[in-house]
């Protein structure tokens, strides 16, 4: 059985947990730099970016990480994509730069200004109707040539992926709905 991860740190990677549980894949709680020796992928779950990120280096994650999401699968939602991208307009967020996008961290909003959207997803050839649940998400202002947009809100990329990388602004995991869980784990983990 495929095992991945999810970054526990803070934020609300138990709802990762269950969605991951559901698909036949392992999930496993990472807290530690060794607890991601043997994972096939790695989710960075949504919360708060500037308090991931300064867990990380507390912990002494930092390297291990760093290696893990160069060279490993690795989806980030909300939190997660701002952790991942090249460039974000706060200067509190040192970005990993492992996708090549920028971002504006909170850029829909302040947690009053929280949305679902319904969209139509297709990807692998398997379409479905999915929401979209923004909580102080972040919004893509740059994408570099070598990212490939898998779905906008409006005219805005809020679905991304770069070779090893797939982001989301919005939150998946809190929907009904596994069909991105199940998509990073054929598509990304297992190929």
């Amino acid at each position: 059985m495929t095992t991945i991860g999810v970054l526990a740190l803070q934020g609300d990677f138990q709802e990762h947990i269950v969605k991951l549980s559901g698909i036949n894949v392992r999930p496993v709680e990472v807290r530690l730099p060794g607890e991601l020796d043997g994972l096939a992928g790695l989710i960075i779950p949504g919360g708060e970016s500037t308090v991931i990120a300064d867990l990380l280096v507390r912990l002494q994650m930092a390297d291990a990480f760093t290696t893990f999401i160069r060279t490993r699968p690795v989806w980030g939602t909300c939190a997660g994509m701002i952790l991942l991208a090249r460039q974000v307009n706060d200067n509190s967020i040192n970005p990993y730069g492992v996708i090549d996008i920028a971002v504006d961290r909170n850029g829909y909003g302040r947690q009053f200004h929280s949305t679902v959207i319904p969209a139509r997803l297709s990807l692998n050839g398997s379409s479905e109707q999915v929401e979209m649940v923004f909580i102080r998400a972040p919004r893509v202002t740059a994408v570099g040539p070598g990212v490939e947009v898998l779905l906008r809100r409006d005219q805005d990329p809020v679905l991304l992926c770069q070779n090893n990388i797939l982001v989301s602004a919005f939150h998946p995991e809190l929907t009904g709905s596994s069909f991105l869980h199940n998509y990073f784990a054929r598509r990304f983990v297992s190929a």
